[in-house]
């Protein structure tokens, strides 16, 4: 009788399951679309940890002196340098475009689409600063500096090759989420998510920008403040 009664509820499980992947509504008690976002941050994961990782391994066993972020990343005004003082603001760009996207979430499940737009294209805007911020301290280490993926003349060969690589990544994903976040508040004004019923859709762009920023505290913490 056990066995019998373990074999119904094992069944009743591997049903249901089924039922939730077929279905195309939701997996594991989660809706689709949101349980489909966390699968793919999680494989993000995996591969900005192996970036990350992958740096330290080459910074820890260089023989070359590692260029001083500090130097390397500070701007000067009035003719001294101020230590990255541009990285400064891109990170405080960033955490506030967490915020605003926060709020966002919260005006949407509130069904006030007019904030819900209006903080939505902030976002976006505060992650294009950020991009532009970006493109800007590439061209100052390329153009001024003479930093190459292949080669640097402040220090070790591996800073250029990991600084691009990682750094355009990121901006590459953040890119990416200014384009989402747009589409999304285009759809929000529309009133799609009206008729719809839930803006449930406004919380998963909300997951993917929340990981762009935490991922930038790791890079932060990597590459200007070790």
């Amino acid at each position: 009788m056990a066995n019998d009664a373990a074999s119904t509820v094992d069944e009743t499980r591997m049903g249901s399951i089924v039922n939730d992947w077929s279905g195309d509504k939701q997996a594991f008690q989660v809706p689709w679309g949101k349980a489909m976002m966390w699968i793919f941050l999680l494989s993000d994961t995996f591969i900005f940890s192996c970036f990350l990782v992958g740096y330290m391994h080459v910074r820890i066993s260089s023989s070359i002196p590692w260029p001083n972020p500090s130097e390397v990343f500070a701007l000067s005004f009035g003719g001294e340098p101020i230590p990255l003082i541009l990285i400064a603001i891109m990170t405080f760009i960033l955490i506030t475009s967490s915020g605003t996207m926060a709020m966002a979430v919260n005006f949407g499940y509130r069904r006030d689409k007019a904030k819900t737009v209006f903080l939505m294209f902030a976002t976006a805007l505060l992650g294009a600063s950020f991009v532009g911020m970006q493109a800007f301290e590439w061209t100052k280490l390329i153009v001024e500096e003479g930093v190459r993926p292949w080669g640097n003349p402040m220090g070790a060969p591996q800073f250029g090759a990991s600084f691009f690589m990682i750094t355009g990544f990121h901006g590459a994903h953040v890119s990416a989420g200014v384009i989402y976040l747009a589409i999304i508040a285009n759809r929000v004004r529309r009133g799609d998510y009206d008729k719809k019923g839930s803006y449930e859709t406004v919380e998963i762009a909300g997951l993917y920008w929340h990981f762009v920023d935490l991922v930038w505290v790791f890079i932060f913490a990597f590459f200007y403040l070790w």
